[in-house]
């Protein structure tokens, strides 16, 4: 299989201006590698670049590359207990990012609300 590639400078600029608008500042941003399954019926891992932020209230951000321009998301505030949007998967990095913190920022409203 072919190796997913990593993010490009254009991604990193689209995904931090898209975190500065949502903060009003600048957010750290840390490259990483992770394993998973791009499909369900997949045996194996595939190695996959990912974007992490960690936000104030200690959520967990994750964007992972799946492809030349495919992505997946998921927030987290405890490992054992990951959330997304409910698209399993991206081919634009703004509207994978967008609908992201938008999802995070609607968990917290439930929670409030609860």
């Amino acid at each position: 299989m072919k190796a997913i590639p990593d993010f490009t400078e254009t991604e990193h600029w689209l995904l931090k201006t898209t975190l500065r608008e949502r903060y009003g500042r600048e957010i750290n941003v840390e490259l990483a590698d992770a394993e998973i399954r791009l499909a369900p019926t997949d045996r194996s891992l595939t190695t996959c670049p990912i974007f992490y932020w960690q936000a104030e209230d200690g959520c967990n951000f994750v964007i992972f590359k799946t492809g030349a321009d495919t992505y997946r998301c998921q927030f987290f505030y405890q490992p054992y207990k990951q959330m997304g949007t409910g698209v399993r998967q991206y081919t634009e990095l703004a509207e994978c990012a967008v609908a992201l913190l938008q999802a995070q920022a609607n968990f917290i409203v439930d929670q409030r609300n609860t």
